[in-house]
């Protein structure tokens, strides 16, 4: 059984595709013309009239010469209905692949090599969460989720195969016995448990740190995950110079439970060694919809009041770093009623989630808002006790929840799994039969008794919320306090929300379902076997962080830590240095008394300024040396420590940065090597203060103290970016080892070229990079291509909505070939934006197609 996954890992079996090479020729004869039209048959109609079974009324879609959708409709129903039906126009493979990801269904395309992942799935039980949180809706919003999948069934209708999207004509080749089934409310609502995920914290860094403590001592775990520095670095709430932070509140313990608390000993950590190394190894396998986990899945948010602006009235910015895809995670759109009233009550525009109701990230005739998330610590894992189909809690035995789940097979037999949970949650480590030597040597090192030991997950997300309820009423929201109570609904993933509106008030306020823990800080497992150690509850949202109209006049989110004060949302945030160089920014104009534009903001969207680079320059100045290092050394004298598309000493920086984290770390085990970004500029950065640190020594290279090791890579690094990029360094640039493919998540990794061709787009060339304002995030664990990009960018004016800006990572489609399948990918590239249309004057005008559909008989 294997762990490959949907997008990042090929799929086994798929050579017997080459033969749609021939439906791909574009050259010569009738296999050019065969392979047009299969590619061709799948457009939709984006004009003239269509006549749809199920709606009340006529719904106009106007789209501008990017293709982008604007529905116009007489009721809420209709509204909702139509944007079911345009998404389905537009991207319902991608839809498709969506949910047989969130219901764990993926080997019923692919077959037997998506077992692991479908298991994995099945096991968290997404899409049984989802039906809950259907169950829970209010009748209003429940109306909402039912009119959406009606408009994708209507059009559905008798299309099937490559009528609806090339992907289908190419799996039918492996499994020419698929058909889509209907589209259901819960379908849209368990994409939000992918988000979810993909948004999930800290449990990567709870799992580093348990494995880094079996490698090194408890005090060298704490230097290489640094602290937030308060102080140093900015805050969301008290701006750019913040107080020092208050230790860590633990909530009491009744006497009797605080005598049986247990903390995580060397024992433990040696025990959970093995299912977390495990673990980690499983979570690299399953699907990464919103891109891979990692610190630089972030994002950047501000807000500027009037204040400062030349308007007078605020802009608003926001570009979500997320994993590249192809087509893009976003989808722009508009959402207009044609009349505001009782039957129809929404107006805003945006990017949404292809499969689901409602926008997202964007603006309705009144407010803004922008996300970027908060990553507040969501999910523990427990080491817990089993004993056949029961489990140790509190001193007795209590039977563990029973599930059976089949998962059928393209091509193969079924496979039936039995989901084990505790009360706290699933054990996720039965997903594994290598999980059956777990914990070997832990009892007898920690005293617990013999037996077997396993790792569950405790979730937020797992419990049913109203988060798909609060998309809508953030839509329609008209004001603050609006607003305000839109974001208590809004439970998982947790997100910094700021807000801005044409009375020109600015906002920030955060949202979610964050626990309160009785024992630990949720940093690394802790044994589950007492009620010492778990949740008490959550963090009422009157205690959540919030601010209207802070004295400054601009907030700024970019996953650093909201506040020095109150309640304790995570110990793993961003480190700052996206923020700090924002905050830089917007100070630096302001007090040269200029006033704020959309320029100004689009242009601090794409600064490529990179701290680290900077921190390392003086030092590297400062050293002796010869040879290849003495020419890296006098490349980077005088360079202006920007990661810029053209430069040649960021290409060598980069290349001297990642050798020189490998040299240091590179003992590490395996899943702890670093990545990059703002953890380990942090570490390094310290590091420099400290010569003689025990880092700085690679005995593999006989190789001692800071001097020494900079130097050693230093002269490596001049080797082998000679050895990618020639020569002579005139030739160099960031943008050619720093480059961008985008990837289509089905079909992109399929390891056969002319497949891989048809749904691909790229290689791009980019500036940027990880803890950078401009995030291109690159893993120096393999190389220097990019791994996480501004997904979209925006700027919304509130003194005019015409006026804003937008771009999507590649465009409105999702069918291959289609003119607007990449169209925005070189405007994105080069950081240029698109005219954002919101009035429905601006929206007619701006429109090169109109389609109307009208009630099918009317």
């Amino acid at each position: 059984m294997g762990t490959d996954a949907p997008r990042t890992r090929r799929h086994r079996g798929l050579a017997v595709l080459t033969v749609v090479l021939i439906a791909v020729l574009v050259v010569g004869g009738a296999a050019a013309g065969f392979g047009w039209w299969t590619v061709q048959r799948s457009f939709p109609a984006t004009s003239g009239q269509v006549d749809v079974a199920g709606l009340d009324a006529t719904v106009i879609v106007y789209r501008d010469d990017a293709g982008i959708p604007q529905l116009v409709a007489e009721t809420d129903h209709d509204l909702f209905f139509a944007q079911g039906y345009v998404h389905a126009q537009d991207r319902f493979w991608e839809m498709d692949f969506r949910r047989h990801v969130t219901a764990g269904r993926v080997a019923e395309l692919f077959g037997e090599s998506q077992v692991a992942t479908d298991a994995f799935i099945r096991t968290l039980d997404w899409r049984g969460v989802a039906e809950q949180e259907y169950a829970l809706l209010d009748p209003t919003s429940r109306a909402y989720y039912d009119a959406y999948a009606e408009g994708v069934n209507a059009y559905l209708g008798d299309r099937d195969g490559a009528d609806l999207s090339l992907e289908y004509a190419v799996l039918g080749l492996q499994n020419p016995g698929y058909e889509p089934e209907p589209w259901t409310a819960v379908d849209s609502i368990a994409w939000l448990k992918a988000m979810a995920w993909d948004l999930r914290s800290n449990l990567e860094d709870e799992i580093d740190r348990a494995l880094l403590a079996t490698a090194v001592p408890p005090e060298e775990v704490a230097r290489l995950h640094p602290p937030y520095p308060f102080g140093q670095m900015p805050t969301i709430m008290e701006g750019p110079v913040a107080a020092a932070p208050a230790a860590t509140e633990i909530v009491p313990l009744p006497d009797e439970a605080a005598a049986t608390a247990t903390v995580p000993d060397a024992a433990t950590l040696d025990a959970s060694a093995a299912p977390v190394a495990q673990l980690a190894d499983l979570l690299d396998g399953i699907p990464e919809l919103l891109g891979p986990e990692g610190g630089d899945l972030g994002s950047n948010s501000w807000v500027v009041s009037g204040a400062h602006t030349a308007s007078g009235l605020p802009l608003l910015a926001n570009d979500p770093h997320l994993g590249p895809t192809m087509p893009s995670i976003w989808t722009q759109m508009g959402l207009h009623c044609a009349e505001i009233g009782e039957a129809c009550g929404f107006d805003v525009a945006g990017y949404t989630f292809s499969g689901l109701p409602g926008m997202i990230i964007g603006h309705n005739q009144r407010i803004a808002w922008g996300f970027t998330n908060l990553g507040p610590d969501v999910a523990d894992l427990f080491l817990e006790r089993v004993d056949g189909d029961t489990y140790a809690f509190d001193g007795m035995s209590h039977p563990l929840t029973l599930r059976e789940e089949t998962i059928e097979v393209a091509g193969g037999d079924p496979v039936t799994i039995t989901v084990r949970s505790t009360a706290r949650g699933p054990i996720v480590t039965d997903v594994s039969a290598d999980f059956a030597d777990v914990a070997e040597g832990y009892p007898a090192a920690s005293g617990q008794p013999d037996g077997e030991y396993a790792l569950s997950l405790q979730w937020t997300a797992l419990t049913p919320g109203r988060t798909p309820a609060s998309i809508f009423a953030m839509n329609r929201a008209q004001d603050w306090n609006a607003f305000r109570s839109a974001a208590s609904l809004f439970d998982v993933p947790a997100q910094n929300l700021v807000y801005a509106d044409v009375d020109g008030n600015i906002g920030y306020q955060t949202p979610g379902s964050i626990p309160v823990r009785r024992a630990g800080d949720g940093t690394v497992p802790l044994p589950g076997w007492t009620s010492a150690n778990g949740w008490s509850g959550t963090i009422p949202f009157d205690q959540l962080p919030s601010v209207l109209n802070p004295a400054r006049g601009y907030l700024v989110t970019a996953n650093n830590a909201v506040s020095s004060a109150g309640p304790v949302l995570t110990q793993d945030w961003d480190l700052g240095y996206r923020a700090s160089g924002i905050e830089r920014m917007l100070q630096e104009r302001i007090a040269a008394g200029g006033k704020i534009t959309a320029d100004d903001l689009q242009s601090i969207q794409l600064d490529t300024a990179d701290a680290n680079a900077a921190a390392l320059l003086p030092v590297i100045a400062g050293l002796d040396l010869d040879g290849d290092a003495a020419r890296g050394a006098e490349l980077l004298d005088g360079w202006n420590a920007r990661a810029d598309v053209d430069s040649a000493e960021a290409a060598y920086f980069a290349v001297f940065w990642r050798t020189l984290l490998d040299d240091m770390f590179g003992g590490l085990p395996e899943q702890t090597r670093p990545v990059g970004g703002d953890r380990w500029f942090s570490v390094v950065g310290t590091l420099l203060g400290q010569p003689d640190a025990s880092w700085w020594t690679n005995e593999r290279d006989g190789v001692a103290g800071r001097d020494a090791m900079l130097a050693h890579a230093l002269d490596q690094a001049w080797a082998e970016a000679s050895d990618r990029m020639g020569s002579d360094p005139d030739g160099w640039r960031w943008g050619r080892l720093h480059t961008l493919t985008l990837t289509n998540q089905s079909f992109g990794e399929s390891g056969i070229a002319p497949i891989e061709w048809l749904f691909n787009r790229g290689p791009y060339e980019l500036g940027g990079g990880s803890a950078i304002v401009n995030a291109m995030g690159w893993d120096a664990r393999d190389g220097y291509g990019v791994d996480w990009v501004p997904s979209l960018r925006m700027v919304v004016d509130l003194n005019g909505f015409d006026d804003s800006r937008w771009i999507n990572l590649t465009g409105a489609s999702g069918h291959a070939f289609d003119p607007h399948y990449a169209d925005q990918a070189p405007l994105w590239e080069r950081g240029e934006t698109r005219a954002w249309p919101f009035t429905l004057a601006a929206v007619q005008d701006a429109a090169t197609q109109t389609l109307r559909l009208t009630p099918a008989g009317g």
